[in-house]
């Protein structure tokens, strides 16, 4: 097996194509390929802040539902954002009221074909995906060793949210413990979550969210290779968003 795991996009779709090409993908009668018969795996965050969140939501359906020719693992504005799509109760802040302004300037039937992609994506997705062939697993903010193998609550908080501790920082991001730097295991563990300036590997993880929607680049993640991939940002670039 061969895949391209993609960082989190934030509704960045002309990078995100511009990411694709670059990795070797091309449209073949309406499906995208690759003459390498690689497979694509996105890590969540696919909305939210950035431009164009509905097109990323329509490629990824295409590409994962449609086209069963990659793998997603929701991240947690794509929970939130499944949330609201239920009708439950949701703040519209951090790059949701975004997504939701976009969603409702389409005309009805265009809303609804946008929320059953969005519902059925999530429905569909594992909380955290393994390649036993890669000997890797994707998960939105991490996973550590303990919780591979098992779900519950505990293990979705982790999974989406990283390990946070309960406080928050002055401008009000939560306080997260590296759990990276604790992780022993011999699986690769590919997440995203948290921006960083670069791809970030520590033991045998790798943070490939590089912020692109704060105006830094789309990264992928290239296995078997174990190699990186980047298109930059078009977006303005905000330094104190990135740790």
């Amino acid at each position: 097996m061969k895949l391209d795991i993609i960082g989190d996009i934030h509704g960045c779709y002309q990078e995100l194509t511009s990411l694709l090409t670059k990795l070797g993908y091309r449209w073949q009668n309406r499906k995208l390929v690759h003459p390498d018969h690689r497979n694509l795996a996105f890590i969540g965050d696919l909305t939210d802040r950035g431009p164009q969140s509905l097109e990323v939501i329509r490629l990824v359906y295409d590409i994962v539902v449609d086209q069963k020719q990659g793998y997603y693992v929701p991240g947690n504005h794509c929970d939130k954002l499944y949330r609201f799509f239920l009708g439950n109760n949701v703040q519209q802040r951090h790059g949701l009221e975004t997504t939701v302004a976009e969603w409702e300037q389409l005309d009805e039937h265009d809303k609804q074909e946008v929320k059953e992609m969005m519902l059925t994506l999530y429905r569909q997705a594992p909380l955290y995906q393994s390649f036993d062939s890669l000997h890797t697993i994707i998960a939105h903010a991490g996973i550590p060793e303990k919780y591979i193998g098992q779900h519950g609550g505990k293990v979705k908080t982790f999974v989406l949210y990283g390990d946070i501790t309960g406080e928050t920082l002055p401008d009000g991001r939560p306080v997260r413990r590296d759990w990276a730097a604790h992780y022993h295991g011999d699986k690769w563990i590919v997440y995203g979550h948290t921006p960083v300036l670069e791809a970030r590997f520590v033991n045998k993880t790798v943070n490939i969210d590089t912020g692109c929607v704060f105006g830094n680049k789309l990264t992928a993640f290239r296995l078997p290779e174990e190699t990186i991939e980047e298109v930059s940002s078009h977006l303005p670039f905000i330094a104190e968003r990135f740790q």
